[in-house]
């Protein structure tokens, strides 16, 4: 049964199901949901895209609203992959391979793998060889697995954007050994804007769509191109400086807090290593938005991240000397200095719309 010709009511039944089995951490229910569902006619490609994947971006969303804790949103994810698998070894759903060979990797450090693995089996299912490698694939092992069993394309997974240079150098690695490479995940942007900047030969925006367009042929790329050659404004260093100095930034944040913010004066010891985790992540989205000279991804980030703390009932408000501190540390380094000052005024007009006083703590 086609995608197309599956009833709405029956599809939105079907993800409820998937959803009630796995917020309930029942791997058996959740198993049953969809292998029945092979068996009652639908397709394995409509069950993993329209049913398994709906319901896990869903999970995103509850933990991103406070109601899934991280734990919840894990253990979802474990069901998730568990199913998956079961679905792969349905007898039903079993299918030669009769093209060419594709393999399929997460970036280095990056472990969000369910896209990467719903794109295998896709393409599994539609005859392709994959070789799927999985979760946080350091470059040269992944290099040394195209020595040594080759591939017609690599299909390249990030969701963080802080590993876009990672991805950068995967990239350019793997079109050194002849191999092109589609990128795809939301690290890439919406639009595919940070897969086309880094020099990937292709990008699409979910699975049915990167299968067709493995299926339509990527070119094999030149060899020769560097990194630099991609982001010329990388000669400025500020990048490489910031990012060596993140113990030293978080480290300066944290010390100036309470006198900035005097409610983490009564933080517990765990809303402290909250505290310093989250600093570390807005300086390595710093980081990130220096290597792609792009704004957005610092000020997008900000502004997601005041959502967050609001919902967990952190005031946003206790960002802005965050940001106050880390202007004051680069003052020397103007790319930085434009990024802070125009996330500054995003975070200003994110507290008035929450009803907060922008100059509160400025």
């Amino acid at each position: 049964m086609s995608t197309h010709t599956l009833a709405a009511p029956r599809m939105r039944g079907l993800q409820d199901r998937l959803w009630a089995a796995v917020t309930d951490r029942d791997e058996h229910a959740a198993a049953a949901v969809i292998l029945t569902a092979l068996d009652d006619g639908i397709d394995a490609e409509t069950a993993l895209l329209d049913v398994i994947a709906p319901v896990q971006a869903r999970v995103g969303t509850e933990w991103a609203a406070n109601r899934l804790s991280v734990a919840q949103e894990h253990a979802a994810s474990a069901i998730a992959e568990r199913v998956i698998a079961a679905l792969a070894h349905h007898p039903a759903v079993r299918t030669e391979p009769r093209l060419g060979r594709v393999t399929v990797a997460c970036v280095d450090k990056e472990w969000h793998v369910l896209p990467a693995r719903l794109l295998a089996e896709v393409l599994t299912l539609r005859g392709w060889q994959v070789d799927f490698l999985g979760a946080q694939v350091p470059t040269p092992h992944l290099i040394g697995h195209l020595h040594t069993n080759g591939a017609d394309v690599v299909a390249l997974s990030s969701s963080i954007p802080t590993r876009l240079p990672t991805a950068h150098a995967a990239i350019t690695a793997c079109q050194a050994v002849g191999v092109p490479v589609l990128a795809g995940g939301a690290a890439f942007g919406p639009d595919g804007r940070h897969a086309r900047r880094l020099g990937a030969d292709a990008w699409e925006p979910d699975a049915r769509s990167a299968a067709r367009r493995i299926a339509d042929g990527i070119a094999v790329p030149s060899a020769g191109r560097q990194q630099i050659d991609d982001l010329p404004h990388l000669g400025d260093q500020e990048y490489t400086l910031v990012v060596r100095s993140r113990p030293q930034l978080v480290r300066e944040v944290l010390a100036q807090l309470e006198t900035r913010f005097p409610a983490a004066a009564t933080y517990t010891e765990q809303q402290r290593e909250h505290t310093a985790q989250d600093i570390a992540h807005i300086v390595d989205y710093l980081g990130v938005a220096l290597y792609m000279d792009d704004d957005e991804l610092f000020t997008d980030f900000l502004a997601w991240t005041a959502g967050i703390l609001e919902a967990r009932r952190v005031p946003a408000v206790s960002l802005k000397p965050v940001l106050d501190v880390l202007g004051t540390e680069l003052k020397d380094f103007p790319r930085s200095t434009r990024l802070l000052g125009r996330a500054r005024t995003v975070l200003d007009a994110f507290l008035t719309t929450a009803g907060h006083h922008p100059g509160a703590f400025g």
